[in-house]
């Protein structure tokens, strides 16, 4: 079972996502300062156990990006969800580049929090199926189908061959590709791959789209009439 840590003050919303990742499926410890969060991480000599920490950024004690910038100083790569209700284009931007994974603006819908736990918990899945903090060496890749994306290098490989792809290109398709399946409107796609909403405009998604399956296949990245795209993917074992 997955170990997460919750580190968030707010008593009814951390008890409600406690509850909620309970639910499915997940060992949740939840802290409510910042130095109940370091406390549980790094003094107990626990934080290699946990497969994900989902951290507030304003606590009473202050702040969560102080926790992260410590994680990341002492290279623990285990996957960090920022939880804000910080709107600016710059907070973003600065929660990423300290290394975190994924950033969720408050408020938010809990079966969103969980689809993001799951899509940051499969990229640090190895060949065993083991977190990424269970395991000696980090985790760098990601495959699914005929489909390859090196993270260390930022390649993509597709049916044996090295596909060239922008920026941009490479981080739509590796978060259509980590969430098979999954419908994404235009507007979640530019929040989550550009970090901003609705600009510069939804026909920036179309074009992409195009551009990926021009040099992939047109059946991989699927229009979902009426809402976006989303990664067609069918497990034929």
């Amino acid at each position: 079972m997955n170990k997460i840590l919750l580190v968030e003050d707010d008593q009814n919303l951390g008890a409600n996502l406690k509850r909620f990742l309970s639910d499915e499926g997940y060992d949740v410890t939840l802290a409510t300062t910042l130095d109940e969060g370091k406390s549980v991480f790094f003094d107990s000599g626990d934080g290699s156990l946990f497969s994900l920490v989902i951290l507030d950024w304003m606590l009473p004690d202050g702040q969560g990006i102080d926790f992260l910038n410590q994680m990341r100083s002492q290279s623990r790569r285990t996957p960090v969800i920022m939880l804000t209700a910080r709107t600016e284009l710059i907070d973003k931007v600065i929660g990423l580049e300290s290394g975190a994974n994924d950033y969720v603006t408050k408020p938010f819908e809990p079966r969103e929090l969980v689809a993001r736990v799951r899509a940051q918990l499969r990229g640090a899945q190895g060949p065993k199926g083991k977190p990424e903090s269970e395991k000696d060496e980090p985790i760098e890749s990601y495959k699914i189908g005929d489909l390859h994306l090196d993270y260390a290098t930022r390649e993509v490989f597709f049916e044996g061959k090295k596909i060239e792809m922008t920026k941009m290109e490479y981080d739509f398709l590796r978060l259509l590709a980590e969430n098979p399946n999954r419908a994404f409107s235009r507007e979640e796609i530019l929040n989550k791959v550009w970090g901003y909403e609705n600009f510069p405009s939804t026909r920036t998604v179309d074009t992409h789209v195009l551009q990926i399956r021009q040099k992939l296949r047109d059946e991989l990245i699927e229009t979902v009439r009426g809402i976006g795209y989303r990664f067609r993917w069918v497990d034929k074992k």
